[in-house]
């Protein structure tokens, strides 16, 4: 999607145009690595590569900005995540390949990156409420995946029936959001991936 950004001093013509998307992935390492309150718009400004003119014409301050590369983070993740669990062959392959998309964000640039959703939850959901209220609709999202992909495996058989699938969905939520925040201190591949093997046999 393209936003057109028009400046007061630039001549008649086309308009200044800048793909949104683009400019909010950029904005959104920026934020997953300096948190919120280390990130100025000077910072957002370079990353996005543009002008106080464009940025402030597409968003209203650095919180508007914020939420907008939320909601795209959110929205890309949710999609990358749909179309790999659209591959499980039953609800314990579900479970794994969802331990497995975590936790191959978790390790090597990626993890010392981190998460963006961790880290508001961490620094801003205790007092910025459109924040929280974003973070506790994805924590929700995905411990109700888990929940959904526990009970498809007990029903097809690959799941033990002796677990209870709303406790455990929350525990694996716990599991997933811990190695995210683990991944900032640069563990090994193997490391993060030894957790998804115990993690598994939970649900045996």
């Amino acid at each position: 999607m393209a936003i057109d950004i028009s400046l007061a001093a630039r001549p008649a013509g086309r308009p200044r145009e800048f793909d949104i998307d683009e400019a909010l992935d950029r904005a959104i390492t920026v934020f997953s690595e300096r948190g919120y309150h280390g990130t100025s718009i000077s910072d957002l400004r370079e990353a996005m590569g543009l002008t106080a003119g464009s940025l402030y014409k597409a968003f209203k301050d650095k919180h508007a900005i914020f939420l907008a590369c939320f909601d795209r983070y959110k929205q890309v993740r949710n999609a990358l995540l749909d179309e790999e669990l659209a591959k499980a062959s039953n609800g314990r392959d579900g479970v794994r390949r969802m331990l497995v998309f975590y936790a191959e964000g978790a390790h090597g640039d990626g993890g010392r990156r981190g998460c963006l959703a961790v880290g508001t939850a961490v620094e801003l959901a205790i007092f910025d409420d459109e924040a929280a209220r974003r973070v506790e609709r994805s924590m929700d999202r995905f411990e109700t995946t888990f929940e959904t992909l526990i009970r498809r495996g007990q029903e097809d058989g690959s799941i033990t029936r002796s677990i209870q699938p709303n406790a455990t969905a929350r525990l694996l939520l716990s599991v997933v959001q811990g190695l995210r925040v683990l991944g900032k201190t640069s563990p090994s591949r193997e490391q993060t991936f030894s957790v998804v093997d115990v993690a598994m046999t939970l649900l045996d």
